[in-house]
């Protein structure tokens, strides 16, 4: 009567899973919710980038989470919400994969029940955390302070962020209302208290402290 029908519900969802399995029975439990509709099933994220549709939850199945995983949890991010299922054992943390874009973090080991809930949660816009997993992110949350194990201060924190995000020291000048010369001044500080020599290696370090931001790549010359 004054109800809208199923049709008009009805979210889509990607999945990337490198095995088999792992990608049906994604599908399946997608499948098996009739507000949803997996538009797209494929075994990478380089897959999943050619082709044109956004999604409203992407769920992608990871091995483990490393720096590398990371950066894939942003590239999915452009392209519809990551649900995130990984073992957990990795160095970054789930601080960092929810500043990478994840909108959602469930164990490889979650129940079916768990894995259905956080898909229809995240399409509906929310955040959804493992129970599993609580335990972990409340621990991180309370060792998270305003200066970092490695000594990186407020600022230096934020610089490292917009760095490893793309932008050149004018511009990060500019956006934090700094002069370059003391953008330049925090860089060379954070080189040395990370021990790294270029824009690459502090990208590296961004992610796998938990300091990568997602943001948008300048085009702009330096």
């Amino acid at each position: 009567m004054g109800g809208r029908s199923l049709e008009e519900h009805v979210f889509t969802v990607a999945i990337v899973a490198e095995h088999p399995i792992s990608r049906a029975g994604m599908e399946k439990l997608a499948s098996d919710d009739a507000s949803m509709r997996v538009a797209a099933a494929v075994a990478s994220v380089a897959e999943l980038d050619r082709t044109p549709d956004s999604y409203d939850v992407v769920v992608l199945d990871l091995p483990h989470i490393d720096v590398a995983t990371v950066a894939q949890i942003a590239q999915v991010a452009t392209v519809g919400r990551p649900l995130i299922s990984a073992a957990w054992t990795g160095s970054p943390t789930l601080l960092a994969t929810i500043r990478a874009g994840a909108r959602g973090c469930i164990s490889r080991f979650a129940e079916q029940g768990d894995v259905r809930e956080a898909m229809r949660v995240i399409v509906q816009g929310g955040f959804y955390l493992c129970p599993k997993m609580v335990g972990r992110f409340q621990s991180e949350l309370t060792n998270s302070g305003d200066e970092d194990t490695n000594g990186l201060a407020p600022r230096e924190i934020e610089t490292l962020r917009l760095i490893a995000s793309g932008f050149t020291h004018s511009q990060i000048a500019t956006r934090m209302g700094l002069s370059q010369a003391t953008v330049n001044t925090y860089a060379k500080r954070i080189r040395a208290k990370l021990n790294v020599n270029n824009k690459a290696d502090l990208t590296r370090m961004a992610i796998e402290l938990g300091h990568y931001s997602q943001g948008r790549r300048s085009t702009s010359a330096a």
